[in-house]
């Protein structure tokens, strides 16, 4: 106890002491300041793709830690353990699951529209089932990522030190293709997130073509080069209105629907195949769900679901009951399940280090900025390149043209260095390679008057040189070297002075990138809407429909009222109250219009499936309480509309008034009557129509 009490007293005289000499800290400020650092290691580090190449950090790491150890697509693969180890080594200071999920993505053709890792054994499905083991599968790069990572070794990228500060890894890759778009990106940041649906690549390609040719072109005429998402899984996109918003503001709603028909079989029964479903929906989850909902009883008219996918394509087999009509459960699917879901369109995206909301434009405009910055600095390294070759040609050429003197020089000289120094000291004639030398551009060793000094690389070279090299032939081969390398420095240094050769450099590199990676779209784009009316939910069926005196109205499903043997009792058809009777009793189907006539002249059409359906014995529903007609107003007459819609013009329509006066009209008039209904006849003031 005593010594509890004195490091109390000791923490307290340490307190106070800091409370005199540091200021106070802002718990809030703190917080705020911890927050926006913790908020943007996440979006920048993890959650966020990168414009320019369109991948995260792991996915990045994950393909440069494959080229590194040789794991390419034209080599044998390598077990998926190796691979992770290498990243989580030297790059990824992370788990090694999450380095293993990222690149099993990768390898997924349901997932991604472009697979950048090529992967051999169990990688998981569309139905969810988990790959295999790390241990058990094995992986290399895929073709399509070698146009990520090609030219990366020219110095095209920034490079940046490891987790550790061992190693440098590279802060983006020197993609040939709009990464982002082409396979799209999904990942949740603090207080952000992004969605984008990735795209066909040879429309993606074609679109960076037509923007490079033409800066100024707009938002709507690229979406006639991209339509739209194009999903490794096909499928339907419903309606354009949803792009069209995605492409100009970055944000939208894509309805996407599974690709079905309904076929008949040899009993004469329907059943719906399903070849192709929706992004992301998993195809177990799907068939799991459409079994409890039939269960339910929330979907009818399903008899048997199979699925009978296999490595050919997916069939998944939906048998129909014989009383029930395909396109209805087709369309109910479509309603209750996810053979018909949306794809929220968010594009956000990391550009220059900040996330930034862009539209189809934007993400094309900022790629091609960027493959103008990668053909820069590649001409550049290049041109350094040759320019060190060219350095040591120019000397060779020098050599060659006063050889005799260099070999007496060499044989008199007492040791290698003395040789080195002599050749460095000596003005050499090279009036020959003047123009060569030139093009070389190096400040130090220029030819003045005829001469040219000899730098001690060249002079090295020179030493170095074979006596073979002497020979015709191969004095030949030297000077179309120099010949071939002076053009390739001034192709260098015509690029770097021209904005115009750039351009036309990347859009060669964009057409030959577009011939090796563009494929068919799988993804059939219609402007029908997707959303279902509520009659295309409805079965086609026969009805018996029913009117009473005092204005009760139902329908009962014709097939209730079954044959009767001989002798039958028969049964009740309607319960009706006292001094009310059946007046108007006709069969028609669920999706016939129904017009209803009134005292005061107005008609109202509803469609036989919204009058309320009863059992045979009920009263059925008050017409009152189903039209908005008045108080004092009645239901004269109630007339279907024939089946055949061609023979509705043929057909008239005759009114009475209780006065006497009569009129005709054609039957086609009444086609298409708003819910607050038409005035049929206008009557005057105490005048009636007279019902049948």
């Amino acid at each position: 106890m005593p010594k509890r009490a004195s490091l109390g007293r000791k923490n307290k005289s340490v307190t106070d002491k800091t409370d005199l000499t540091n200021p106070t800290i802002s718990i809030s400020d703190e917080m705020r300041k911890s927050y926006l650092d913790y908020a943007m290691s996440v979006i920048v580090s993890r959650a966020l793709p990168d414009v320019r190449d369109g991948l995260k950090p792991v996915h990045r790491r994950i393909l440069y830690a494959m080229m590194e150890g040789n794991y390419d697509w034209s080599k044998p693969p390598r077990k998926s353990a190796r691979v992770v180890g290498d990243v989580m080594g030297n790059y990824h200071p992370h788990g090694d699951s999450s380095i293993y999920e990222a690149m099993v993505r990768m390898a997924q053709d349901f997932s991604m529209r472009l697979p950048l890792v090529d992967g051999q054994g169990n990688f998981g499905s569309i139905d969810g089932d988990p790959a295999a083991a790390m241990r058990y599968t094995e992986s290399r790069l895929a073709r399509a990522a070698e146009s990520l990572l090609r030219d990366i070794d020219k110095d095209t990228v920034e490079f940046t030190a490891n987790y550790d500060e061992t190693q440098l890894e590279p802060t983006v890759l020197p993609a040939e293709y709009p990464n982002l778009l082409v396979n799209g990106a999904n990942g949740i940041a603090v207080g952000m997130a992004t969605n984008i649906p990735p795209h066909n690549p040879g429309e993606v390609i074609a679109a960076c073509e037509a923007f490079i040719e033409d800066p100024e072109i707009s938002t709507e005429a690229l979406t006639e080069i991209v339509p739209g998402p194009d999903f490794p899984t096909g499928g339907l996109i419903m309606g354009r209105q949803g792009i069209r918003e995605a492409y100009a503001t970055g944000r939208g709603s894509i309805i996407m629907r599974a690709k079905a028909e309904v076929q008949t079989n040899a009993k004469d029964r329907e059943a719906i195949i399903i070849h192709e479903i929706p992004y992301q929906v998993n195809k177990a989850q799907l068939l799991e769900r459409i079994g409890e909902m039939v269960r339910e009883k929330t979907l009818e008219g399903i008899s048997d679901i199979r699925d009978e996918s296999d490595r050919n394509g997916m069939r998944v087999v939906i048998e129909v009951k014989r009383d029930a009509q395909g396109d209805v459960v087709l369309n109910q699917l479509y309603r209750h399940t996810r053979l018909q879901t949306s794809f929220p369109v968010n594009l956000l995206a990391m550009n220059g280090g900040r996330p930034q909301q862009m539209g189809l434009k934007d993400v094309i405009t900022a790629f091609c900025s960027f493959r103008k910055v990668v053909v820069g600095r590649r001409t550049t390294f290049l041109l350094s390149k040759a320019r060190e070759r060219a350095h040591i040609l120019a000397g060779l050429m020098v050599a060659l043209a006063s050889i005799d003197t260099i070999i007496e020089l060499i044989k008199k000289a007492p040791d290698t260095e003395t040789a080195r120094n002599s050749l460095c000291d000596t003005h050499w004639p090279a009036a020959e390679v003047a123009d060569f030398v030139a093009l070389i551009d190096d400040p130090g060793h220029a030819v003045i008057d005829g001469h040219y000094r000899l730098s001690e690389t060249q002079a090295r070279a020179i030493l170095e040189l074979r006596l073979q090299r002497l020979t015709g032939m191969e004095r030949d081969k030297l000077s179309a070297e120099t010949r071939e390398l002076a053009d390739k420095i001034a192709d260098y240094l015509d690029i770097l002075g021209s904005e115009t050769r750039v351009s036309r450099v990347v859009l060669d590199e964009l057409a030959a990138t577009r011939e090796r990676l563009a494929n068919p779209r799988r993804t059939e784009i219609t402007d029908q809407l997707g959303d279902q009316d509520d009659e295309d939910l409805i079965q086609q069926e026969d009805m018996v429909v029913t009117v009473s005196h005092r204005g009760y109205i139902k329908r009962v499903p014709l097939s209730v009222y079954r044959a009767q043997r001989r002798g039958g009792k028969g049964r009740s058809g309607m319960k009706t109250r006292d001094e009310d009777f059946v007046t108007r009793l006709f069969v028609s189907n669920t999706h016939t219009p129904i017009l209803f006539f009134t005292s005061h002249g107005m008609v109202y059409q509803l469609k036989c499936y919204k009058l309320p359906e009863a059992a045979p014995q009920s009263l059925g529903k008050a017409m009152v309480n189903i039209l908005p007609i008045e108080p004092e107003e009645t239901i004269n007459t109630v007339m279907p509309m024939p089946e055949d819609e061609s023979t509705w013009a043929d057909l008239n329509v005759m009114f009475a008034t209780a006065s006497g006066n009569v009129r005709r009209n054609n039957l086609s008039d009444f086609t298409t009557i708003k819910l607050n209904g038409k005035i049929a006849k206008k009557l005057q003031e105490c005048e009636e129509l007279v019902g049948e």
